[in-house]
């Protein structure tokens, strides 16, 4: 029983110790925004987190293209062509 119990207390500990580190993460992100006062930078901070909605939108952006560059000798469409580089040139800015 004891041995449950200390158990359980390291298992809070630890999970004391991330949240008090996620919240200085978000306190430092918050104070770097609000230092710049730059709208534009506050996407550019999810590079410093792992952002689940950057890696879908990355992962989004490649299968597109993918699929325009599998598809771009059926469909010879300038148009196509060039919204496909446009979107290479999104993702390689964006990694």
């Amino acid at each position: 029983m004891e041995d449950s119990k200390t158990d359980l207390i390291k298992i809070i500990d630890r999970s004391t110790e991330d949240l008090h580190h996620r919240i200085d993460v978000q306190r430092h992100i918050l104070l770097s925004v609000l230092s710049k006062k730059v709208s534009g930078e506050i996407c550019n901070l999810c590079a410093y987190l792992d952002c689940p909605h950057r890696r879908m939108l990355e992962e989004t952006l490649t299968e597109t293209i993918e699929v325009l560059e599998d598809t771009k000798k059926a469909f010879k469409s300038k148009r196509l062509e060039e919204l496909r580089k446009r979107l290479m040139q999104v993702l390689a800015e964006s990694s």
